[in-house]
């Protein structure tokens, strides 16, 4: 995570402490009984997630669904995005040995085996050779494709990110369908309790898109900069080596012949 994106989210939370503490005042406020009376404790309801596990629907199971998945994605990103798993240091000293050695063949078996984003990249330009302007833009074809597949391994949290909040949504749509359904069906003159107890329901359901939106677009955010600062690192790393397989083209250039005077 770079400076400018910490400031961001130390800026962030610091504006969300000074609303919460200049609210806290009004709030105290509005709930201290007046002086002579006393407090009347009220009844504490069901929790949230009583609700959802006394409750279940599709919706539910399918955000419950989503998140195992959604978790194990940040886990597996936070594995695998890292320097030593795109571009391990013994694979590159070795594929450096091997260019200074002059062991082509041995550098294309051993990219072909490799897994490494650097491996990958170079083992096109390598079946290109000797034509270095040939080996250069199948490398840079390479690396395109490499840098693609690196972001699309984190771009489902950005998917399951934007789907919570939906899914959500839905929810509590068809739980205040439900519950003004039952209302209606009771004349309108449904017990208070019923109607609330419907209404808490379908809010669970909001609750959860947005307890599985936060994570995935917040690890989202952080594994998507984490890539793009590895990617970009693993290229020049594999421009330099390619670098060192290019031709020498003072000493491959022929002297032109000296011109002779004629004279007549």
């Amino acid at each position: 995570m770079n400076l400018r994106l910490t400031a961001r989210l130390f800026l962030l939370t610091l504006a969300l402490v000074g609303a919460l503490a200049w609210s806290a005042p009004e709030l105290f406020a509005q709930a201290t009984p007046p002086a002579g009376e006393t407090e009347v404790p009220l009844p504490k309801g069901d929790g949230v997630f009583k609700l959802i596990i006394d409750h279940p629907d599709f919706v539910t199971v399918t955000i419950v669904i989503l998140s195992v998945i959604s978790l194990t994605l940040i886990i597996q990103g936070f594995m695998k995005t890292r320097a030593s798993v795109v571009m391990p240091e013994t694979s590159t000293e070795q594929i450096k040995d091997m260019i200074n050695n002059r062991q082509f063949q041995e550098l294309i078996d051993f990219t072909e085996k490799d897994p490494s984003f650097i491996s990958k990249a170079l083992n096109p330009a390598l079946k290109r050779a000797p034509k270095f302007a040939e080996m250069k833009e199948a490398m840079e074809s390479s690396l395109s494709e490499q840098t693609a597949d690196q972001f699309r391994k984190v771009e489902f949290l950005n998917i399951i990110g934007n789907l919570g909040p939906l899914l959500g949504l839905l929810g509590t749509v068809l739980g205040m369908i439900e519950a003004f359904g039952a209302m209606k069906a009771a004349g309108g003159n449904a017990n208070p309790d019923v109607l609330a107890g419907g209404i808490a329901k379908a809010l669970a359901h909001t609750f959860m898109g947005l307890f599985l939106a936060v994570p995935c677009l917040a690890a989202y955010g952080i594994l998507r900069q984490m890539t793009d600062k590895l990617t970009v690192s693993a290229s020049l790393k594999a421009e330099e080596l390619l670098n060192l397989m290019k031709p020498d083209s003072s000493a491959s250039a022929k002297p032109a012949a000296p011109k002779v005077a004629v004279t007549k």
